[in-house]
């Protein structure tokens, strides 16, 4: 089989149970035994086992005899021989520990792979994001927006307070004075003799020689 198609069916192999990180290495300049490593990492003993058969079955249906494999009884790092391309199944402490991407990843080849392109959560135009979906979305760690929190109780607006009534002022409890009263002062009889006089000036002497007679 042609090494591109082998690559590409030992690929769609691995994505078919949902490999993570699946790299692919060109090492012909490195070693005469194969053209291509490919490393790929699952979370458990029973995913690198599945991996490691899906990729089998996946070679055999192609047309090439069935790979060889190694390490399926421990589950950690199993290898599958695929002739012109070597397959590493690998837990990720395992991985992390050897790193085969020292030794192998000089010349990585540059392939579609559905696992590597990142998943981006794009929310509907018409529908706003609640706080319980927001809860649900980071626990899967795929939320990309960050919803806000409610507003404490505390920071709501105060309530207007109502004006204090003022108690009305108390009347003095003293006796309130009388008002003067005002005297009206009557004269009687003949009027003094000093206001008559003022009035009509005094008589001229014949007017008195006339009265004595």
């Amino acid at each position: 089989m042609d090494i591109r198609k082998l690559q590409r069916v030992i690929v769609d192999g691995l994505e078919d149970v949902k490999a993570q990180n699946i790299v692919v290495f060109n090492t012909e300049h490195l070693s005469p035994l194969f053209e291509r490593v490919i490393v790929a990492s699952g979370t458990s003993n029973r995913q690198t086992k599945s991996l490691a058969a899906s990729v089998r079955d996946a070679v055999k249906a192609a047309g090439d005899p069935p790979p060889r494999t190694e390490g399926e009884d421990n589950g950690e790092w199993i290898i599958v021989d695929c002739g012109a391309a070597v397959v590493h199944v690998m837990q990720p402490a395992i991985r992390d520990y050897y790193h085969l991407e020292e030794l192998w990843g000089e010349k990585p080849v540059k392939m579609k792979i559905a696992s590597a392109a990142p998943r981006l959560v794009k929310a509907a135009a018409d529908q706003s994001p609640t706080r319980g979906d927001g809860e649900k979305a980071a626990a899967r760690g795929t939320i990309r927006r960050v919803v806000p929190a409610e507003r404490p109780a505390a920071a709501a607006t105060p309530a207007k307070r109502a004006p204090a009534k003022r108690a009305p002022a108390k009347r003095a409890t003293g006796t309130r004075a009388a008002p003067a009263k005002r005297v009206v002062i009557r004269t009687t009889g003949v009027k003094s003799t000093a206001a008559k006089s003022a009035r009509t000036g005094p008589r001229p002497a014949a007017k008195k020689a006339a009265a004595k007679r």
